[in-house]
C-alpha cells in the first residue's frame, strides 16, 4: 500500500517542479496587475506603470534583455532576475543562481 501511495504522488511532484523559462512579452504578462506572495509571508505587487510594492517600500520594475529588473530608492542601480512560472509559482533566479519563489495571490 505506501508503495502504491508513492507512486501515486512522482507525478504530482513531477507536476509541481516544471519551471518554464519566461522571456519578453511573457514577463510582463505574468508580473503586470499581479501580486505574490513569498514563503516568509512578505507580499510584492507589480503595478501595469512599472511601480512595484514589496512589504512597504516601493520600487520600479521592467522588462530587459528577457529578464525582470527592479530597482528600489534611494539606490538608483537596478537588479536583474530570470523568470520562471510552474503553476501558480513563480521564480525569480539571480545571476549567481540563488533564487527565490512567489505565488499568485489570487490564485493561490
Amino acid at each position: 500500500m505506501r508503495l502504491a501511495m508513492v507512486f501515486m504522488m512522482v507525478p504530482v511532484i513531477a507536476v509541481a517542479q516544471d519551471w518554464q523559462p519566461l522571456t519578453g512579452a511573457a514577463i510582463s504578462s505574468a508580473l503586470a496587475s499581479r501580486e505574490v506572495v513569498y514563503a516568509d509571508g512578505t507580499h510584492q505587487s507589480f503595478a501595469a506603470d512599472g511601480t512595484t510594492f514589496y512589504g512597504d517600500t516601493t520600487g520600479h520594475w521592467r522588462v530587459e534583455a528577457d529578464q525582470y529588473c527592479s530597482q528600489w530608492p534611494p539606490s538608483d542601480r537596478w537588479s536583474c532576475y530570470g523568470v520562471e512560472l510552474s503553476g501558480v509559482d513563480l521564480r525569480f533566479i539571480a545571476a549567481d543562481g540563488t533564487f527565490s519563489v512567489g505565488r499568485y495571490v489570487d490564485l493561490q
